[in-house]
């Protein structure tokens, strides 16, 4: 029996290591799909609820792996479909390969049944390599570059695959004028600086005596050199929110995460510096790095069309950060006037104890806070945690404090809503023997994560640890938008658009075979939380949050807090006590004696 095209396909992807396809089926991908019949689901397909979920599912996937994540969807609504989770992975600098089905070539120009032009839609998320089979001899060189792109570039890149064509005999190049064989594989490459600019460099942070190091998802490869030069040069180290896991918060140097989720310490540490290296991160906000002309800064970047973005460097380092780190260090003289990392040390410490204070204010339920920040005692040293957009991303990024081999991300840049879900059940498949954990907003949950529950009970007897919690921040309100209305207009609540309706999660998650509660008492929260994690399965945990904790900027003025505080209480003055006692958290978070009133 002759392969098939569609056969092929599949066999090319089991030779790049392809453990599992995420995506949903259609007749446009009918061929495909016979094949993996006929192949015995090698890659597994992985069917989620919705095609954006499938491709959320692969930069889960890809993000907690490291490995580049694959999708598949039908032709027209399919492919629409998959677009916003493209578009996060794009954003994030994530691996991530589509493979989408087309109308049969004869009726293309058509205007046929679900014909769209996917050539021009695809034309900007998969801007690095997208391309249509429309011979078998295209293959297999149009899928080697389009897995070979999307993990060298980090980025998406796109296979449409017409459905006739997937039924045709396969037949591979010749060896002709006019054919394009092509071979496996990716070997591994380091690119490093010029000598000369690494001297530039090392010039810079040997001058300073205020250094602060931001890290971003560049330097996950190079936690010990970056620990090393923080050592040498006495630096405090903050991080972008996708670098999160780069480095443990445990060390005392660590100021934590960076920006409007960011934390206190973080932000006086861009404030208070003299010098800057940035190494691998893009992160947006020039506003909360130092002023210009205040520090002189460095760059390293695996990538050059990232380097001097952001901030005016007077160095960027091409490079990639652990090999580039290694040549640096050699360079740098160490600190011997510690003060400054004192002052780093000090400040982080403080920043912990408001923590534990803000977590401890009474709320109505719950305080949000301490459900976060209960879980930061309890997470194994392994675990993998996703963070919704919105207020969910907030206390993600400052109550949990990452240590061990934990991982965790978040949609960085794109910021979509939803992603928390999909991204687990990703990392699930990635590291089935690490528990997981997803902290998800109620708008999020309602938008697309229940329906991802019937996706976690149908797979999760396949994981060696079966551990998945899901924990819903249900406040009954898109709180996010909500507290911006506050901040930037000064307007209340507006309840036609931000009030949602009662669901509940937990009781879904039984109707599915997995376990729930509701938690709505603060005594309860440790307990459920330490169930969720010693479960035999997944885990829903619908903990009813208030909607009046305040999520401030770390940079919030005393009278930008009040006038948030004052739209909340001449909104709905039932609320004014608790909003009272979370201003008072924030005014002990800013006053250097951190016990006043």
């Amino acid at each position: 029996m002759l392969m098939k095209v569609s056969d092929y396909i599949l066999e090319r992807l089991r030779q790049w290591e392809v453990e599992q396809v995420f995506g949903y089926p259609g007749d446009g991908i009918n061929g495909l799909l016979a094949a993996w019949g006929r192949a015995e689901n090698e890659p597994q397909f992985v069917q989620a609820r919705h095609e954006e979920m499938a491709a959320l599912a692969a930069v889960g996937y890809a993000k907690f792996s490291g490995r580049t994540g694959v999708c598949a969807a039908t032709c027209g609504p399919g492919a629409i479909h998959l677009l916003n989770g493209l578009y996060d992975a794009k954003l994030d600098h994530v691996p991530v390969v589509a493979i989408v089905g087309q109308t049969d070539r004869g009726a293309m120009g058509g205007f046929y049944h679900q014909e769209v032009d996917l050539l021009a839609l695809y034309r900007d998320v998969a801007s690095a390599y997208c391309e249509m089979v429309t011979v078998p001899e295209q293959l297999p060189n149009v899928l080697d570059r389009a897995m070979r792109i999307a993990a060298t570039s980090r980025t998406v890149t796109a296979l449409i695959v017409p459905a006739d064509v997937q039924e045709l005999d396969y037949e591979p190049p010749a060896h002709a004028l006019r054919t394009v064989p092509s071979s496996l594989g990716v070997g591994h490459y380091a690119p490093v600086p010029a000598d000369e600019d690494l001297a530039r460099c090392a010039e810079i942070l040997n001058a300073g005596e205020r250094i602060a190091v931001l890290v971003g998802q560049g330097a996950r490869g190079a936690r010990p050199e970056v620990e090393q030069l923080a050592e040498v040069l006495g630096a405090g180290v903050a991080k972008a929110l996708l670098g999160k896991d780069v480095l443990p918060d445990t060390l005392p140097y660590v100021t934590g995460s960076i920006g409007l989720l960011g934390t206190r310490p973080s932000y006086e540490l861009m404030r208070d510096c003299d010098t800057l290296l940035v190494v691998g991160s893009s992160f947006p906000y020039s506003r909360f790095l130092p002023e210009f002309g205040q520090a002189r800064a460095v760059q390293i970047d695996v990538d050059p069309a990232m380097v001097g973005l952001r901030y005016p460097f007077e160095v960027n380092l091409v490079g990639d950060a652990a090999e580039t780190l290694k040549r640096l260090l050699p360079l740098l003289e160490p600190k011997e006037d510690r003060s400054w990392r004192r002052t780093v040390e000090e400040n982080a410490t403080r920043w912990w104890e408001v923590m534990g204070r803000r977590a401890a204010v009474r709320a109505d339920p719950l305080n949000p806070e301490q459900v976060v920040h209960t879980l930061d005692a309890l997470l194994p040293d392994n675990a993998m945690i996703a963070a919704d957009s919105g207020s969910a991303a907030h206390w993600y990024a400052r109550h949990l404090r990452m240590r061990g081999s934990m991982r965790g991300s978040l949609s960085g840049t794109l910021a979509t809503m939803g992603p928390a879900v999909p991204y687990v059940i990703g990392a699930k498949f990635a590291h089935p023997d690490r528990p997981a954990v997803a902290i998800v907003g109620d708008g999020a949950m309602q938008m697309n994560g229940l329906a991802e529950l019937i996706t976690v009970a149908k797979y999760y007897r396949q994981w060696e640890d079966p551990r998945l919690v899901v924990a819903v921040l249900d406040d009954q309100d898109l709180n996010q938008v909500t507290w911006e209305m506050r901040a930037m207009q000064g307007a209340p609540r507006f309840e036609p658009s931000q009030a949602l309706p009662d669901v509940r999660y937990a009781d879904f998650a039984v109707q599915l075979g997995l376990h729930g509660a509701r938690v709505e008492q603060p005594e309860n929260v440790e307990q459920v939380w330490r169930q969720a994690l010693a479960a035999d399965r997944p885990y829903v945990i619908d903990f009813r949050t208030d909607p009046a904790v305040l999520a401030i900027p770390p940079h919030a003025s005393l009278q930008q807090i009040a006038a948030a505080a004052s739209a909340v209480i001449h909104g709905d003055r039932d609320r004014g006590a608790m909003v009272k006692q979370g201003v008072k958290a924030k005014i002990q978070e800013l006053l250097p004696g951190s016990g006043k009133e």
